[in-house]
């Protein structure tokens, strides 16, 4: 029999909140590069993966502090992005099939590679002590990491609003997607923009990976729990940021509902469900991407 009372109702709502921002965090480097460059990364995971492996050996080895290992992540995995990017993925970038087969292909190197050199046991991040107490108001109970996740989520979104809008880059970014051709006769080098963006959208699953490796065990194959998730929200989302930032909110306040009127189990499996019957009938998500990508 399910407790319905106010205070846990509004704690189930509090912690939709946090499973959204996790969700965006997880999606939001697969959003910019699937968005902009048409790119179905299936090498995601991994890539959030490495960042949990960068702030680990940054932590452990080096006695770098966790909020450097942060940023530093984000630097480590973005200049493997560019340099996967540059070695092979500018060669498909009309041939989305390919694509994906290829970074298929590169997330089981990536894992096998991790496993080589790290081993298979799990690793931890360690995080700063004040992050793991909670904030309690009367019944109501947050955990202050969660609540961080929930600030770097925004945090990115903003740095990434403001890249794509306010910067030359962005305009860069923009005229190459709605038509490459054009953008190129106006002198703009579109293989240099899809470089800097993949690196950009793997650099950001580096940072969703620093953070995802203290709420979880650090493994090779964590990866794998996170990008289906991530999939389901750029797909949900129609490839948009926006779409995608409502997506992640939606998806995670319905499953902390359900798991608190159900269980967790059950409670992701009727998102799922959703999911598949929301886009049956909207299969362009939630925010449709204005125009054909050329």
């Amino acid at each position: 029999m399910v407790d319905f009372t106010l205070a846990s109702f509004v704690n189930a709502l509090i912690l939709g909140l946090s499973i959204g921002s996790i969700f965006l965090v997880a999606a939001l480097g697969l959003t910019i590069i699937y968005g902009t460059a048409g790119v179905i990364n299936m090498a995601h995971g991994e890539f959030i993966m490495l960042g949990a492996y960068a702030s680990y050996t940054l932590q452990n080895y080096l006695g770098v502090p966790f909020f450097l290992c942060i940023p530093l992540s984000f630097v480590v995995v973005a200049l493997i992005g560019l340099v996967i990017e540059r070695l092979l993925i500018r060669y498909l970038y009309d041939r989305p099939l390919d694509t994906l087969l290829a970074t298929w292909g590169v997330s089981l190197v990536l894992m096998q590679g991790v496993r080589l050199i790290f081993g298979s046991d799990p690793k931890y991040i360690q995080m700063p002590s004040f992050l793991s107490t909670n904030i309690a108001a009367g019944p109501i109970s947050v955990s202050i990491f969660r609540v961080f996740i929930f600030l770097v989520g925004i945090g990115l979104v903003a740095a990434v609003w403001w890249l794509f809008y306010k910067t030359e880059f962005g305009i860069k970014l923009r005229a190459v997607t709605q038509n490459k051709e054009m953008a190129a006769s106006f002198g703009i080098n579109s293989g240099q923009v899809y470089a800097l963006t993949f690196a950009l959208g793997a650099g950001l699953a580096g940072i969703a990976g620093s953070l995802f490796g203290v709420l979880n065990i650090v493994l090779p194959t964590m990866g794998m729990g996170y990008v289906v998730e991530a999939f389901l929200i750029v797909v949900t989302g129609g490839g948009a940021l926006l779409g995608s930032i409502l997506a992640s909110g939606v998806t995670g306040e319905a499953q902390s509902i359900f798991a608190y009127i159900f269980n967790d189990t059950f409670a992701q499996f009727l998102v799922f469900v959703l999911i598949v019957i929301f886009l049956r009938f909207r299969p362009q998500g939630l925010i449709a991407t204005g125009g054909a990508r050329r």
